[in-house]
């Protein structure tokens, strides 16, 4: 069993319990992007490699949860791809891999969680708030509340999703329909934590990162508002899965603005060391690089 690693930010740990690891090609997220493109972009952007980029161009990435410990308020951000599920993707369907067993062993069983938040609703960030018991799809976290901003929410009850999975029928609904769902805004600040929301659309209608604020100290998390490192030294770069690309880079360049004076960015794919701190890269205005940040053993 893997040591549970997490990140310190005053008194708050936040501890990364990963579904999946791997290597994914450029292309999965950019169209027009190949693994020499990547690496053109590392030789620029040295920091890149190794850390975010492998020798041969292609994006080091993770699927997971980030578990939220503060104050006595255990916060769940984004559940993953999940279990028993039909997905047009081959490598999401029907999924049977040990992310309770290894939610459990990090010290979180789901009925100590006392939220879940979605940064948004698509497939790979809202799968285990359900799981199947008997045929239904219950929820997983029978304690929590389910907090999704509410344009999100309405966004997706609206619209089918591209791909045709029912993933707002099997991942979402069922929540609702338990009454343990909170539809609430894009600036929300949980109950009882130093944990608020931070709107950050452009990758869908209603996406938000969230932000941790403890003992001075601030750490956020982005969702898929930056897939990959390799956003930030290309920052207009926008991925296929964007709702609206050009208003998904404008939201980068403002968040890096935000988040470039010491704080802890955790991205919700990154692999490698999964974060680091924003500094000012070259003598123009406008470029960034990150200082990479690994989680450490967890007391």
């Amino acid at each position: 069993m893997t040591a549970t690693t997490a990140w310190q930010v005053g008194r708050a740990t936040i501890t990364p319990v990963i579904e999946v690891e791997t290597i994914t090609s450029p292309r999965f997220l950019f169209k027009d992007l190949s693994k020499t493109g990547v690496l053109d972009i590392a030789s620029r952007a040295p920091w890149l490699r190794g850390s975010f980029v492998d020798d041969d161009g292609y994006l080091l990435q993770r699927v997971q949860c980030l578990v939220i410990d503060v104050d006595g308020v255990r916060v769940a951000v984004d559940t993953c791809v999940g279990n028993d599920k039909p997905r047009a993707n081959p490598g999401w369907n029907n999924l049977h891999l040990p992310f309770l067993a290894d939610l459990e062993a990090a010290g979180f069983p789901p009925d100590s969680i006392d939220a879940v938040v979605c940064t948004h609703l698509h497939v790979d960030h809202i799968g285990w708030n359900t799981m199947l018991v008997d045929g239904r799809w219950e929820p997983t976290f029978p304690s929590a509340r389910y907090l999704f901003a509410r344009p999100e929410f309405e966004y997706w009850q609206a619209t089918p999703d591209p791909a045709g999975d029912d993933i707002f029928g099997d991942s979402v609904a069922p929540v609702h329909e338990a009454g343990l769902a909170d539809l609430v805004p894009v600036d929300h600040t949980v109950d009882g934590a130093s944990i608020r929301f931070d709107s950050t659309p452009g990758h869908t209608p209603g996406h938000v990162s969230v932000v941790i604020e403890s003992a001075g100290e601030r750490a956020v998390i982005t969702g898929d508002m930056i897939h990959t490192p390799l956003q930030i030294a290309d920052v207009g770069r926008s991925s296929m899965f964007d709702y609206d690309q050009q208003a998904a880079a404008d939201t980068r360049v403002s968040f890096l603005e935000r988040y470039s004076d010491g704080d802890l960015v955790i991205g919700t794919h990154w692999g490698g060391p999964g974060a680091g701190r924003i500094v000012a890269a070259g003598d123009s205005a406008g470029e960034w690089a990150v200082e990479p940040v690994a989680a450490g053993p967890s007391s």
